[in-house]
């Protein structure tokens, strides 16, 4: 394994301060912005020739540093920038997800890649067919959506559109009509995501409450898996803090479950957030919210506004 690259946080949001510094150009006039945008655009093509031939020249005597080049998500961000990218738009979407496969199914679901079509100058349309049933009930498909949207934009950002083809009908699987049947290209402001890399300091078993966005975060970790959900009991509807986790009476060792501080109702972290306790509503759960590591930081997708992360 490769050792950590110094100051690498503050390279991958590198994209973010220039963006800022182009904007804050324009308090110059129209020409001073348009001479910066002129001068970035000289410096991207100047270093993205030399990437180019430092690329060539490296596969040449290695047809294998290509695939760790392509591993490494900044590097592979700035090949993608300059069309040097080694696979092509099918293989990246379908890496991408492989990498959020594991969080679909921890809601019950799957999502398969159909096809990727090229629509000329428009760019690219995927085609998707999700699967699999959702423990809690189909809102949760917002957070699917968001997962897998993000996870494909980022890998391919040449994508324009992406539709879901229904499959066989089930009475138990989330509608794709739920989902999203044709997304289009996001407006600025949609949705954002929120750096939470407090997140991590949770030992196994914690439970924490974090204020994001305006909103309190409950974020648990059970083993590895950091889960977070909106503070409000799918039951009671009141606030969570103080809940702790813990095995129900009759449940499997190892299937932690959150209960509810004030009327004592469980839900299932892992699934959704789906109430577990006998006799309850199958629709009755906790809202989830996504949760990825972007750029090597965990994040949740929250509103577009501005947050301050810290313990609530």
């Amino acid at each position: 394994m490769a050792p950590p690259i110094e100051n690498d946080a503050q390279w991958r949001t590198a994209g973010d301060r220039i963006q800022a510094l182009l904007d804050a150009s324009a308090a110059g006039g129209p020409a001073a912005h348009e001479r910066a945008v002129q001068l970035l655009g000289e410096v991207t093509d100047l270093y993205g020739a030399a990437l180019e031939r430092m690329l060539r020249i490296a596969v040449s005597a290695d047809a294998r540093i290509a695939e760790r080049l392509a591993g490494d998500d900044l590097v592979a961000s700035l090949l993608l920038v300059h069309g040097l990218h080694p696979h092509d738009i099918h293989r990246r979407v379908g890496d991408a997800l492989d990498r959020v496969r594991p969080y679909l199914g921890s809601h019950g679901g799957d999502v398969t890649l159909l096809e990727t079509v090229d629509d000329g100058s428009h760019g690219f349309t995927v085609r998707l067919q999700f699967a699999g049933s959702c423990k809690s009930c189909p809102s949760s498909a917002v957070t699917l959506e968001l997962t897998v949207e993000d996870a494909i934009r980022a890998a391919a950002p040449e994508v324009t559109a992406i539709e879901v083809v229904a499959p066989e009908p089930s009475p138990t699987m989330i509608s794709p009509a739920t989902l999203f049947s044709h997304v289009e290209q996001r407006a600025p402001g949609h949705s954002s995501w929120h750096p939470v890399p407090e997140f991590t300091d949770l030992t196994p078993g914690e439970v924490g409450g974090f204020s994001v966005a305006g909103t309190t975060v409950l974020a648990c970790r059970i083993g590895d898996e950091v889960f977070a959900y909106r503070d409000r009991c799918g039951v009671c509807h009141e606030s969570l803090a103080g809940a702790a986790l813990h095995r129900s009476i009759g449940s499997p060792a190892g299937d932690p479950v959150l209960r509810c501080p004030r009327c004592h109702a469980h839900f299932d972290v892992v699934h959704a957030g789906a109430c577990v306790d006998e006799g309850s509503d199958p629709l009755t759960h906790l809202e989830p919210i996504p949760l990825l590591a972007r750029d090597g930081v965990l994040s949740i997708a929250m509103g577009a506004q501005a947050t301050e992360a810290g313990v609530a």
